[in-house]
C-alpha cells in the first residue's frame, strides 16, 4: 500500500514538473529578444486616396492617374507592413475603391473598424499643374478618436518614380508619427 502510495505521489510530481516547464515554455516564448513582453502589433489600414485633377490638361490621362494612386496605397501599405510592431489591414467596402470622399464618415470609420484598424491613413492627391501634385494626408487613431496627423505633401512630376519618392516621403512621416507598439 505504501509503495503504491509513494508510486502516485511520485507521478503527481512528475505532472507538476511538465506543467511547470511547459508554463516555462510558453512565457520564454512570449519574450521579445529585447527581454520584454512581445507586443501585439497595431492594425493599420491605408484606404485608397482620392485624385482630383485641377491642370486643365488636354490629354486625358485617368487611367494612368488612376493606377498611380492605386500604386501610391499600395506602396504605403508595403512601407507600413515591412515595420516591425505594425500590421496592415484592408478595407473592405460594396463599391471599391474605399477613400475616405467614396463613403460616408461613419460608413468610413465602420469599415476601418471591422478590419480591425487600431489606425487608419486616408487622404487625397491633387494635380494642380503638369509639374505639380500635392496630397493631403491624415492619420487617425480610432482608439482613441482623435486625429494624430494632417499632413500636406508637394511633389513634383506626373510618373512613376514621382509617386515612389512621394510614397516614401509619406512612409517615413507616418512612422515618425504613429504610436509604437
Amino acid at each position: 500500500m505504501q509503495a503504491a502510495n509513494s508510486w502516485r505521489a511520485s507521478r503527481r510530481r512528475s505532472r507538476a514538473r511538465a506543467v511547470l516547464t511547459m508554463l516555462c515554455v510558453v512565457i520564454a516564448l512570449s519574450i521579445a529578444p529585447g527581454g520584454s513582453p512581445a507586443a501585439a502589433p497595431i492594425a493599420v489600414a491605408v484606404a485608397d486616396f482620392d485624385y482630383f485633377d485641377t491642370s486643365g490638361e488636354v490629354v486625358d490621362q485617368s487611367a494612368e492617374h488612376r493606377a498611380r494612386v492605386a500604386s501610391f496605397a499600395a506602396l504605403l501599405r508595403d512601407n507600413l507592413a515591412a515595420q516591425d510592431g505594425y500590421r496592415v489591414v484592408r478595407l473592405e467596402c460594396s463599391d471599391p475603391p474605399c477613400t475616405a470622399n467614396s463613403l460616408s464618415q461613419d460608413l468610413f470609420i465602420a469599415a476601418a473598424r471591422k478590419a480591425g484598424a487600431r489606425l487608419v491613413v486616408y487622404g487625397g492627391i491633387r494635380k494642380m499643374s503638369t509639374l505639380v501634385q500635392w496630397g493631403e494626408i491624415q492619420l487617425l487613431d480610432l482608439e482613441a478618436e482623435k486625429l494624430l496627423m494632417r499632413r500636406t505633401v508637394t511633389f513634383r512630376g506626373d510618373n512613376d518614380a514621382a509617386y515612389r519618392h512621394a510614397a516614401d516621403f509619406v512612409g517615413n512621416t507616418l512612422k515618425e508619427t504613429m504610436p509604437k507598439p
